[in-house]
């Protein structure tokens, strides 16, 4: 398997962000990046999908969107579409009639910032999804860069702070979002995990003081999602959004927050006697499976779940193995001291022991 990074939830002029299609791009070059996909809120912008190359370099340019209900009062249940082929917004005051017709398109649907508390300071309200009786969706934003810099902004003394010094926010997901995958994967249901980075790239101002809340280049550096795909990208668009989709489908990849260590080289895997299996898939536990967990760098701590529940645990490794006749749905957390705390560092997709 092939890996890329990809970087996902973004805004533009479109909607609420202040930079164009050709500024992220630029913003990816810069920072590594294999492809990044915008959502503007409630709009599919038409005709830039694509690849842009600068000398030996590229990157794949992919369009989605961003729905919620414009007229409803508080707002509530933001869903993020990938490839459904066509505008999709105008279902948007049912979220179970859009999830079904996403569906339909073949295309994905993960639920964004699932919570997302308000901010008072600072007038942002609270947009968590709250209609969690629906069904069908694809999987679930697990780690949401702007969510969590809403959790520090306790007044403008924070904000200002946190505006100049960005690298201090991130801790790792929400708890309330990580029990809410957890109580769906252990009722059987397959629930991919992606990072969103939510960038706006926002020009704020407090008095004279001026300041983008955060550049695309920040944000890019931070949280990312990262895809194991069958072959390095083709330079084809249509076969290269194949590969995409399918990873992000199945969840065959991992969360990693690159910004205080690049996570690049990150593998769990389960090995049974005849068969074996990467994170999204599923592997039969007769006669037992080794789950192993490799990382590209020394960690303070590796945690392996199990059904929600911590299940082994290893600390300041490079790797970690353990054999288990369980079936269950086995997940990866891994922690790095990063500015002087302990913070989120990887978080993988699940392995199905069935």
């Amino acid at each position: 398997m092939h890996e890329i990074i990809v970087n996902l939830h973004m805004h533009t002029r479109y909607s609420d962000g202040s930079g164009t299609h050709q500024d992220i791009v630029q913003a990816a070059f810069q920072t590594g990046l294999d492809v990044v996909i915008v959502t503007d809120h409630n709009v599919l912008v038409q005709g830039l999908e694509g690849y842009q190359r600068r000398k030996d370099k590229r990157v794949l340019l992919l369009i989605g969107q961003e729905i919620h209900d414009q007229d409803r009062d508080p707002q509530k249940n933001h869903l993020l579409v990938f490839n459904a082929g066509r505008e999709m917004a105008t279902l948007a005051d049912d979220p179970q009639a859009l999830i079904n017709a996403v569906r339909n398109q073949g295309g994905l649907s993960f639920i964004a910032h699932p919570v997302d508390p308000e901010a008072p300071a600072f007038g942002e309200s609270d947009i968590s999804w709250v209609n969690w009786e629906v069904d069908g969706f694809t999987g679930l934003e697990l780690w949401n860069a702007f969510s969590e810099f809403k959790t520090v902004l306790k007044s403008k003394l924070h904000g200002l702070f946190y505006a100049f010094f960005p690298e201090f926010i991130a801790y790792g997901p929400n708890l309330e979002t990580l029990r809410i995958w957890d109580e769906f994967l252990a009722k059987g249901k397959h629930i991919s995990a992606i990072g969103g980075s939510d960038a706006h790239a926002l020009h704020q101002h407090l008095g004279p003081i001026q300041r983008v809340i955060f550049p695309y280049k920040f944000h890019f550096r931070s949280i990312n999602t990262h895809l194991l795909i069958p072959q390095p990208l083709t330079g084809d668009l249509t076969t290269d959004q194949r590969m995409i989709y399918e990873a992000l489908s199945i969840g065959r990849g991992f969360i990693g927050y690159d910004l205080s260590g690049d996570t690049r080289g990150f593998r769990f895997s389960a090995q049974g006697r005849e068969n074996s299996a990467l994170m999204g898939e599923e592997i039969q536990v007769e006669g037992g499976i080794t789950l192993q967990i490799h990382l590209p760098g020394l960690a303070s701590e590796i945690r392996l779940f199990k059904d929600g529940q911590l299940f082994k645990n290893w600390r300041r490794v490079m790797a970690g193995a353990c054999v288990t006749t369980e079936p269950g749905v086995y997940r990866v957390e891994i922690y790095k001291n990063f500015l002087g705390r302990k913070r989120g560092w990887i978080f993988s997709n699940p392995i199905y022991l069935r």
